[in-house]
């Protein structure tokens, strides 16, 4: 087909227009109406108001070479009533109109054809739609795609659509860990997709590397993959190395990737051992000292069987948030470890040397998982570990890790929706310290204090953090002025003094910087006060705010 043509005709009645050779005709005239739409304010309009010569008197006829008469016709339609049924169309004219929203800046139409596209995949049009996105860069509608194609990977693979994406789609796709399908079944995909379509071997190499060796059934390595002669005999040999040296959690496997969503639930058929489905049913408020946990018992000598949670499938996670029994001010010491097959484990989480309580938000990086088990190592108060909720997600969020595994901060996390809590200290409210209020206090309330020389303040956070930067605001109702110093522990039992201010006239807000440690506990110590004998703290909060947002920018 040569191309499209404009010629001139009654714009109004563009549906009697004749088709012949490509030409459908257009009267200019008629074409300034639009002008009145607002939905149309493409370039290929912009284009007829200018200097160029197709917009010059007595020329009558514009020629567009990447048009269908079909989807010009579905154009016109828009143009002129405001509105096309898309569904009335074929999906080949829908993506050809897509184009030729993309190319000429008809937006809200464009919008429109993504919005439809996205409701109607199929495994019989993932395939073709992913790289219509891919060709016209628009990155939602890949997104959406190549989530579509994560989850019925196996069913896309099987179809004839499949062996019509591009090389470079190809790729993209299955080199993914979220492309959750048997890696046998990826390698039957890959063989099928090669068999009908010609690359060159620079590109045939670069196909097969996406395929996981290792993660084939080596019986299957030895007979059909090594049979039909794709891979290298030490592509093969090296793969069935690596399954028999490694953990199989720690091979490059494949898992279903749900954003943002909870798949530890009973509604995603996830279980519990011991049939403890409490655990996962949500509820974080009616829990008491004898029911609304999961529970074990923390044992002296040996492992501990611990809290098993299983998935229905292999899932792509990178957070796991969890509730510890927190009634009262006690602590719990514990570890996580993953599986895939319930009896090969991995630890991605150890806090058997730290004290943590209430809340857990833990991240680590994507790991594919099937079996979560989380086993209790300390109970301040007795020897069990109580567990009150369990969730585990992927998230986009961004987190900043420490090498050993701790997590580094960037808002304040020394406060009572972190699950802080202040363990010394004397006040009318227990948390006031970490209330966030920097403003309501007097004489009588809004701190904490203690008695000089016998006494301090301990805040406890919910579980070790990387911490380089406190902030605290000391009563400054007048003019007097404290001296104090800071120490921090992951344990309560060794101290790490991080500031020394006893020789010093400190008042208002102090900002404290030092080289970054793990904390799970803070003293804070007054030595001195100009006014009598007790030492006053209205706010603290680690990792301080930016020193530009603070209520008032005076520092000690």
């Amino acid at each position: 087909m040569s191309g499209l043509s404009l010629g001139a005709c009654d714009g109004r009645d563009f549906c009697r227009s004749s088709i012949r050779d490509s030409t459908i005709g257009i009267n200019f005239d008629a074409l300034g109406e639009v002008e009145h739409y607002e939905h149309v304010s493409g370039d290929l309009f912009d284009l007829l108001k200018s200097d160029m010569r197709e917009a010059q008197p007595g020329n009558n006829e514009i020629t567009l070479q990447d048009a269908t008469p079909e989807s010009f016709r579905a154009l016109l339609e828009y143009i002129y009533s405001g509105k096309v049924c898309l569904g009335d169309l074929p999906e080949q004219v829908i993506l050809d109109l897509l184009g030729l929203s993309n190319k000429y800046d008809f937006s809200h139409l464009q919008s429109s054809i993504l919005a439809y596209l996205k409701a109607t995949l199929s495994v019989h049009n993932a395939c073709i739609i992913y790289n219509v996105a891919n060709f016209y860069q628009l990155s939602d509608l890949c997104l959406a795609c190549a989530s579509y194609i994560d989850i019925n990977a196996q069913a896309v693979m099987r179809s004839e659509a499949f062996l019509s994406i591009s090389h470079q789609s190809l790729v993209e796709l299955v080199s993914r860990t979220s492309f959750y399908c048997p890696e046998l079944e990826v390698y039957f995909g890959i063989r099928r997709w090669l068999d009908n379509n010609e690359v060159s071997k620079d590109e045939e190499k670069n196909i097969l590397k996406i395929v996981r060796l290792e993660l084939i059934p080596m019986s299957s390595l030895l007979g059909e993959v090594r049979e039909s002669s794709l891979f290298e005999a030490n592509d093969i040999l090296d793969a069935i190395a690596m399954i028999n040296k490694k953990n199989m959690i720690e091979l490059n496997q494949r898992g279903l990737l749900l954003p943002e969503e909870n798949v530890a639930t009973v509604q995603h058929d996830a279980t519990v051992s011991d049939n403890q489905t409490i655990l996962l049913s949500g509820d974080t408020e009616s829990y008491t000292g004898d029911h609304g946990y999961a529970i074990h018992t923390i044992t002296r000598n040996g492992p501990s069987k611990g809290i098993i949670v299983g998935l229905n499938q292999p899932y792509i996670i990178n957070c796991i948030k969890m509730l510890l029994w927190d009634r009262d001010n006690r602590s719990y010491s514990y570890y996580i470890e993953i599986s895939l097959d319930g009896s090969q484990w991995l630890t991605i989480i150890d806090r058997r040397d730290h004290l943590c309580r209430s809340w857990q938000e833990l991240f680590f990086e994507d790991k594919v998982v099937k079996y979560i088990r989380i086993i209790g190592t300390f109970n301040s108060m007795n020897r069990s570990f109580h567990l009150v909720s369990f969730s585990c997600l992927h998230t986009s969020r961004r987190f900043s890790l420490s090498k050993d595994g701790l997590i580094i901060p960037d808002e304040n996390v020394a406060s009572i929706s972190t699950s802080a809590t202040v363990l010394e200290g004397v006040s009318r409210s227990r948390n006031a310290l970490l209330n966030g209020n920097t403003r309501d206090y007097d004489w009588d309330s809004g701190y904490t204090c203690h008695q000089l020389g016998s006494g301090y303040i301990i805040i406890q956070l919910a579980q070790p953090y990387v911490i380089s930067t406190m902030r605290l605001l000391l009563w400054d109702c007048d003019d007097r002025s404290y001296s104090y110093y800071i120490e921090v522990s992951t344990d309560q039992k060794s101290w790490t003094k991080v500031i020394d201010r006893s020789q010093e006239s400190c008042r208002s807000w102090q900002h404290i910087q030092f080289d970054p440690l793990p904390v799970t506990f803070v003293k804070i110590v007054g030595t001195h006060n100009t006014a009598n004998e007790v030492f006053h703290c209205v706010h603290f909060e680690c990792p301080a705010a930016p020193l530009s947002s603070s209520p008032n920018n005076h520092f000690n």
